[in-house]
């Protein structure tokens, strides 16, 4: 078994226990030739959840953060938005009436700031962002709430010949602004909601402009589709954090051979958060249910985890 990052211990950011030894025992046995679980590097392929997994998303997931963002900039433009629903929530700082406004409400809010320019404008506009956001609690931008626990299993997995992907709910070209640097993930391996995006030559100069139309919400059910659609090949190991993975994960570990899934349980409300069943967007019930009879681990933040974020 080939450790993580040169010089440091395999997950030494991971306490010694049964989620630790989980990990360690499925990598070693998938890349051990000659082992009976030996798995070929073409066929290591392994998927993450992000918000949640490998970064935090509470109060609420970044990219809406970006989104209320964009939207108090944008509304001089706007005047209408003032007495018009879902905007009307957000000018007002209305929480309640935010999450509120249910699924099309938070569609049109992402339409209204995610499309109408060229896919190098949007991509301008996250960067900028990100750059100069900061996490209400914490302070810090949100790129510093990179989980390091989640980094050593990137790096155990990257070191074994492992393939990872990111599948995820947020937007693919929001991720993809921050996924290489933030994960050492590049850009092709993410996976996430997108919209419709159409060729046109503007200015005598080729462009790719994105529309205000859905093509795919990459959750739920929507992840093991997304996942044949794009990679073409079954992964062996997944993780997740919410029963916005159930899906992904029942799929992937259903496979043949050696299989491994893995749930990040938020239960430090100390250095991170606490939430699990009644948490609404990020909810986990049957995960937490269902996943240890299904031979998944349920990894504990406050238990598993010897430190959250790098700070």
């Amino acid at each position: 078994l080939v450790s993580g990052a040169a010089g440091t211990p395999a997950l030494a950011l991971w306490r010694d226990g049964a989620a630790k030894a989980a990990i360690l025992d499925f990598v070693a046995r998938v890349t051990t030739a000659g082992h009976a679980d030996y798995v070929p590097p073409a066929d290591r392929i392994a998927v993450f959840d992000n918000d949640g997994t490998l970064w935090a998303e509470q109060p609420l997931p970044v990219q809406a953060f970006f989104v209320l963002d964009r939207i108090r900039a944008l509304a001089p433009q706007h005047p209408e938005w003032r007495d018009q629903q879902p905007f009307k929530a957000v000018l007002d700082g209305d929480s309640a009436g935010i999450m509120a406004v249910g699924m099309d409400g938070l569609v049109a809010l992402v339409m209204a700031t995610h499309a109408g320019m060229t896919t190098e404008a949007f991509a301008e506009l996250v960067r900028d962002w990100i750059a100069t956001a900061r996490h209400a609690r914490f302070d810090r931008p949100y790129t510093d709430l990179v989980y390091q626990p989640m980094l050593d299993v990137l790096a155990l997995l990257r070191a074994n010949d492992f393939k990872s992907f990111i599948i995820s709910g947020g937007g693919v070209e929001f991720m993809r602004s921050f996924s290489e640097t933030a994960y050492g993930i590049p850009a092709e391996q993410v996976i996430g909601s997108s919209i419709v995006t159409n060729y046109i030559v503007q200015d005598g100069t080729p462009v790719l402009v994105r529309a205000a139309e859905l093509h795919h919400y990459n959750d739920k059910e929507g992840k093991p589709v997304a996942i044949n659609r794009h990679i073409g090949r079954r992964p062996i190991a997944a993780f997740g954090n919410s029963d916005g993975d159930f899906a992904m994960l029942e799929w992937v570990t259903s496979g043949p051979g050696a299989r491994f899934g893995m749930i990040v349980h938020h239960d430090d409300a100390a250095r991170e958060y606490a939430y699990d069943r009644d948490a609404g967007l990020a909810r986990l019930v049957r995960g937490l249910d269902e996943g240890p009879g299904r031979g998944w681990t349920i990894a504990s933040v406050a238990n598993d985890w010897a430190r959250v974020f790098a700070f």
